[in-house]
């Protein structure tokens, strides 16, 4: 099989550098060129023709997010974002997804040998998902879906959302119709501390319903969702008629934390039946296992449609498990949430 070929797009010397090192160290993956800013990268992408393009959120002459939306109406293709671990840094990554950027990695630690094996893994693995996700033409942003209007439904029903690459998209246009009256929504989305924030208080402000990071021994209430802090798990508990958030620092379960499968466990043992879960677009099979345990709990479970995933993973496995009542397109996934809520509260 022929290499995935990289092109590197920072105006960093040391950052190409290092990029280059971790790429041409995969038996699978080469770096065919890197640039220093995109107008470089514009004739580069022309020469080489790359699969790949890992590209730097700030950078001189043109700003990475010109770029991007340029790159995804013109001449779309799988672009990883590299990022500050700052707030302005996860703010621009954050409308480089919305712009179709496939994923985002953050710059790495200096000095720490250990620290950089992992990212070199980290990288690769985001290089090899990249290289396989399926990227549309953007002529211009997603239109938010209309609210959808809904009875009251109990405190009692609870949603339970999971996803990783492409998932911020994705769970922006499944809460973005959910109405006040809705369940509370929790939610595990692959994402390292200090961008979920940012993450929930954009939603916040696109949605009727109120969005925010979940925090420990938190009430659940009908009309919020609740995204699981970067690089912690998240747990719903019950405690008399009411749901909990239990936040906690285990180890990463399926290789991840916070954890899609730990959530679905929780959600399964506290909410049973009441509740209604999706899997979204992500690589690898975490939330497999747990989507099973909720559809054997007697939830309602939903998997999102291989043709609207960037990366069809972590549904395929899922729907391998039969653990999905339903598999669904993206657009429809929130209005199936609903009505299998409702369905649930009028057989009661």
């Amino acid at each position: 099989m022929s290499k995935i070929k990289v092109l590197c797009v920072d105006d960093s010397a040391l950052i190409r550098n290092i990029m280059t090192t971790i790429v041409n160290q995969q038996p699978d993956m080469e770096m065919v060129a890197t640039a220093l800013d995109p107008l470089i990268a514009r004739d580069l992408i022309k020469l080489h023709n790359p699969d790949v393009l890992t590209l730097d959120v700030e950078m001189p002459r043109m700003d990475g997010l010109d770029f991007l939306e340029r790159l995804m109406r013109l001449r779309p293709m799988p672009v990883i974002m590299v990022s500050s671990l700052t707030r302005k840094g996860s703010d621009i990554t954050l409308s480089a997804l919305e712009l179709g950027a496939v994923d985002f990695l953050t710059k790495p630690q200096m000095g720490v040998q250990e620290g950089m094996m992992q990212y070199s893994e980290l990288i690769a693995e985001k290089i090899r998902t990249a290289a396989r996700a399926q990227v549309r033409r953007r002529e211009q942003q997603s239109p938010l879906p209309k609210i959808i209007h809904s009875p009251l439904i109990g405190s009692e029903k609870i949603i339970a959302i999971g996803a990783s690459t492409g998932g911020t998209e994705a769970i922006r246009q499944v809460l973005a119709p959910m109405p006040a009256s809705c369940p509370g929504i929790v939610i595990a989305q692959h994402m390292p501390a200090g961008f979920t924030r940012s993450f929930a208080e954009r939603l916040d402000k696109i949605c009727q319903i109120t969005v925010k990071e979940g925090e420990d021994a938190e009430r659940v209430l009908p009309g919020h969702a609740y995204i699981a802090p970067g690089g912690r798990h998240m747990e719903l508990c019950r405690s008399g008629a009411n749901y909990h958030i239990r936040l906690n620092d285990l180890p990463p379960v399926s290789r991840h934390r916070p954890s899609v499968d730990m959530l679905f466990d929780s959600v399964a043992k506290s909410a049973g039946k009441n509740a209604v879960a999706a899997i979204l677009t992500g690589m690898g099979y975490d939330g497999a296992k747990g989507l099973l345990a909720l559809h054997q709990a007697g939830a309602k479970t939903l998997a999102q449609s291989e043709r609207t995933c960037v990366v069809y993973g972590m549904p395929r496995e899922a729907i391998a498990l039969n653990a999905a009542s339903d598999i669904v397109d993206l657009e429809q996934i929130a209005p199936t949430l609903l009505k299998n809520i409702i369905g649930q509260a009028r057989r009661i």
